[in-house]
């Protein structure tokens, strides 16, 4: 039997609107994130957008637009217009028309369509990377050098190419996941991971060998990470968003697999090694004495005889590691992320050379299952006073965002949320020094910055999991690669702007699945009709499309002895 009211409102933007009171709202939510991403989410009407990187990573994943337009036209109110179901047709039809195979010592790029392929010689950046055409035949060559930039250029004309030329092997190294842990307790695979790691691999074949995996934080993504090494078997170069989390690399790899210390190595500021498996950070590739000079780092890609390189949370990679990355393409790419959004739009650089999404587990799924915790969360707005209000209209827009972030009311906020989860294991999380330094001053709890020695950070890190310490202050270096196990509770009391994968790691510190199945609590404190309210709505909307939804409460809730969070 029909839907009487079908949930879908498709519009000829391209957009599609979904009430959150309808009651198969979970339902199609669930239908929409393989192929279409949350762009508003106010409370009573969703919108979602569909693009060509949504759809081909779609495809990477096995949908098809028979699958996709099917799900559109049994659940849309008013139809599919006309122009969605051209464009979605043609989105998924430029999948596979794009081939790069192996020809001898060259490349060749083949096209199904070889019209297309001579409207598109005309391009002259695409054309200079071409070393020989048969356009009538829909074929040109290239030098494998120029491999990455192919790619790119041609997903910049709105073509998606199928890598097919295979990958080097690189120097074999043999990478066996331990079935005990050293830190204690049997080690297995969870079946996701496992799904996971044969989607990257596919068998060492050249279908495989490149792409994304998306997992929660606290989900296993390092597990997949060295489980991938032990299918690959070769020398690997891992790079990491800072210190902290290649040191937590280190652990892991010694913890779980037979790698011994002297087959791991550390690239960073304090040593510059090299081993079979070598582990460094965005920050050291990136580093120059000025921006007229060279990149001192970039020859580790080459130093190596990498068969796999592992690029941990995707997100971060910075502008010039895909410079980078465009000329190692022959080396098997697996990036992890807890979310491919990219704040600077970058989406399809990531696309063409670490790969297409291979694998994404919904979140709320995996909480079902019990691999991850429960969260609720909860955004508290905090008011301005008269005095306060008057002095941030007066202010220019980026003034005002730090303003209204800065917040003094916050800390009275805050200070209640503190007494009602008294005894339980607290992130404080902020952007801003001077607001963090200002707490630690008044709360009398640590604080860790990006200034703190990383093994007075560890420090403070074991005292926490250990008990002895309940609650940290912690900067954005709390964003990635805090091993915090117990922490229930996390409070965001400023950000960075609009950034959702911001959001979706700080929710990611609090995941671990509590040993007594407790649910964990993340609440966002936000100054109530500022730009730090529009900001966090916006960080909001990555979790939102995951399934999690925000309990909006004012502040003096919190301030009612008898008042409860939460439903």
């Amino acid at each position: 039997m029909s839907d009487p009211n079908p949930p879908l409102i498709l519009q000829s933007d391209l957009t599609i609107v979904l009430e959150t009171a309808h009651p198969r709202f979970e339902e199609m939510r669930d239908g929409l994130l393989p192929f279409a991403e949350l762009v508003k989410s106010p409370e009573h009407l969703h919108t979602y957008r569909v693009s060509p990187i949504s759809v081909w990573n779609a495809a990477a994943t096995g949908l098809g637009a028979r699958q996709v337009l099917a799900f559109l036209r049994n659940n849309a109110r008013y139809g599919v217009p006309g122009n969605f179901e051209t464009e979605l047709k043609t989105w998924f039809g430029r999948c596979g028309l794009f081939r790069l195979e192996k020809d001898g010592g060259r490349l060749l790029l083949r096209c199904d369509k070889p019209k297309i392929l001579k409207q598109l010689l005309h391009d002259e950046e695409l054309a200079g990377l071409l070393a020989e055409t048969d356009a009538d035949d829909g074929m040109a060559w290239t030098d494998p050098g120029r491999r990455g930039l192919v790619k790119q250029r041609l997903i910049k004309l709105g073509y998606p190419v199928e890598d097919l030329a295979g990958y080097v092997d690189g120097a074999a190294l043999t990478v066996e996941l331990r079935q005990d842990c050293l830190s204690g307790g049997p080690f297995v695979l969870r079946p996701y991971e496992a799904e996971a790691v044969e989607t990257f691999h596919r068998g060492g074949s050249a279908l495989g060998g490149s792409g994304v995996i998306v997992l929660p934080c606290g989900a296993g993504k390092t597990v997949v990470g060295m489980a991938a090494m032990a299918a690959v078997g070769a020398h690997t170069l891992v790079l990491t968003p800072n210190t902290v989390a290649l040191r937590q690399w280190r652990s892991e790899l010694l913890d779980k697999t037979g790698l011994t210390a002297d087959q791991i190595g550390e690239y960073s500021g304090d040593c510059k090694e090299i081993r079979p498996v070598t582990l460094t950070t965005y920050q050291i590739l990136t580093y120059r004495k000025s921006k007229q000079e060279d990149f001192l780092h970039f020859d580790l890609f080459a130093r190596g005889d990498w068969g796999l390189i592992v690029y941990d949370e995707v997100p971060l990679l910075r502008a010039p590691v895909f410079r980078a990355t465009a000329e190692i393409q022959a080396r098997r790419r697996l990036g992890l992320t807890a979310t491919l959004v990219r704040e600077d739009g970058k989406e399809d650089e990531v696309f063409s050379l670490i790969g297409p999404k291979r694998y994404d587990a919904p979140w709320k799924d995996l909480e079902r299952r019990g691999f991850i915790a429960t969260v609720q969360c909860v955004e508290v707005r905090v008011p301005f006073d008269d005095e306060q209000r008057l002095a941030y209209l007066a202010m220019k827009r980026r003034g005002q965002f730090r303003v209204a972030s800065e917040n003094p009311h916050k800390g009275r906020a805050l200070r209640a949320l503190l007494r009602k989860h008294a005894g339980e294991r607290i992130l404080i999380i902020g952007q801003y020094l001077d607001q963090l330094h200002g707490l630690q001053e008044e709360l009398g709890v640590p604080l860790i910055t990006g200034r703190m020695p990383n093994p007075e950070r560890e420090k403070l890190y074991q005292a926490f999991r250990d008990g002895r310490e309940r609650v940290l202050l912690v900067s954005k270096v709390g964003n990635f690669a805090i091993d915090l196990p117990d922490a229930n509770v996390a409070i965001q009391i400023s950000g960075t702007f609009g950034s959702r994968q911001e959001e979706a790691q700080r929710l990611g510190r609090i995941l671990r699945p509590k040993s007594d199945g407790s649910t964990a609590h993340f609440y966002s404190l936000v100054t109530e009709a500022t730009l730090d309210q529009e900001y966090g709505e916006k960080r909001q909307r990555f979790l939102t499309e995951q399934g999690y939804a925000y309990d909006i409460r004012p502040s003096e809730a919190l301030l009612e002895p008898t008042a409860e969070l939460g439903p």
